[in-house]
């Protein structure tokens, strides 16, 4: 393959291509004008940056891909929810989503192909870990999104949030994550909001805190259970990092970024879904500024747990409401072409 030989241009923060120019003695504003052309028009082509002399396209096609990755297939939910399979230049496959709200959209990335969290509850995490998804390839799947709506041309309802919930735990390629949101964050170039993206982490309690201090986005916890026999039995992360230590790292978070927590539960019936476990739930995240997303399980192949009945997410929802706290019962889309919490698989070709 050609681009074997080429460094993905997608790879690369602002300051990395600057660096570029200044070690091949050429001018350095020529860095911003590239930036501006890739991530404010959406240019995927050098020879398509006609401010450019045309021996410097010449020689950025040399040492630089600017394609896109391909899109293997697209599959469209009756709720206008897209999942897109992304080819990667070493053969890879992973799964992003697009989601419609009213007037805008959310992108769902993913951050590894493959997962080895071993959740119970989730479709990936019962398959290998293959690698970690590159800068590139993150920042690739908004690209993508854009071009997907039409995000690139002006009255159309905007891409406006991105969470990291796709595909792997984003806080085991924290190095990948940081500076791809660095890059979609710049200012001179897709100008993302921090407040409009969100990390979802099974619990990695030291890279909480790194992230509390380097990026300043929202942070989801995907929570489950109420004490540690069980969250232990769901997700075995949590014997490493025990339910005090991960909410500990939570309400710290919460007070240096002056954020709330979104903690993510999955109800399950039978498992984790009674009114005590609801109280439970109460107690343990007393004094974190918080939220809370209540999922229903979204079934897939192989996994025998069971979504809980309609009147007791009601009334698991209703023991939180009473206390105070502010409760989304997320209706995942997407489900009918698996693209829902939980059911994303990788698929190797």
């Amino acid at each position: 393959m050609e681009h074997l030989n080429k460094k993905f241009f997608y790879d690369l923060s602002f300051e990395e291509l600057e660096t570029f120019f200044i070690k091949s003695d050429l001018p350095k504003y020529r860095a911003k004008q590239i930036w501006l052309s890739v991530y404010k028009q959406g240019i995927s082509d050098f020879n398509s940056i006609t401010n450019l002399p045309l021996s410097l396209r010449q020689l950025l096609s040399e040492t630089f891909t600017l394609e896109r990755l391909e899109v293997e297939k697209i599959s469209t939910s009756k709720d206008k929810t897209k999942k897109i399979l992304v080819k990667c230049l070493d053969g890879n496959t992973f799964e992003a989503v697009i989601i419609p709200e009213k007037d805008y959209f959310t992108v769902c990335v993913s951050s590894q192909i493959g997962c080895n969290m071993g959740c119970k509850f989730c479709c990936t995490g019962s398959q290998k870990m293959i690698r970690n998804i590159s800068t590139g390839e993150i920042v690739m799947q908004f690209l993508l999104a854009k071009d997907l709506i039409q995000d690139w041309k002006k009255n159309v309802k905007k891409l406006k949030n991105i969470v990291f919930m796709g595909m792997g735990e984003p806080l085991l390629n924290l190095d990948n994550v940081t500076k791809a949101i660095k890059i979609l964050t710049s200012p001179d170039g897709l100008a993302i909001s921090r407040h409009h993206i969100t990390i979802s982490t099974c619990g990695i309690v030291p890279n909480i805190k790194k992230c509390a201090k380097d990026l300043k986005v929202n942070l989801a916890l995907s929570l489950h259970a109420v004490n540690d026999v069980s969250r232990s039995s769901l997700m075995p992360i949590n014997k490493k990092y025990p339910l005090n230590d991960v909410l500990k790292a939570c309400r710290e978070y919460s007070l240096l970024t002056k954020t709330k927590i979104t903690f993510e539960y999955i109800l399950i019936d039978g498992v984790n879904d009674s009114e005590q476990d609801a109280k439970k739930l109460v107690s343990i995240i007393s004094g974190i500024n918080a939220k809370i997303n209540l999922i229903p399980f979204n079934a897939w192949d192989g996994c025998d747990f069971a979504t809980s009945k309609e009147n007791k997410i009601l009334k698991f929802s209703n023991v939180l409401k009473q206390k105070g706290y502010e409760i989304l019962i997320r209706r995942s889309k997407g489900g009918d072409v698996d693209a829902a919490c939980g059911q994303l698989k990788m698929r190797n070709l």
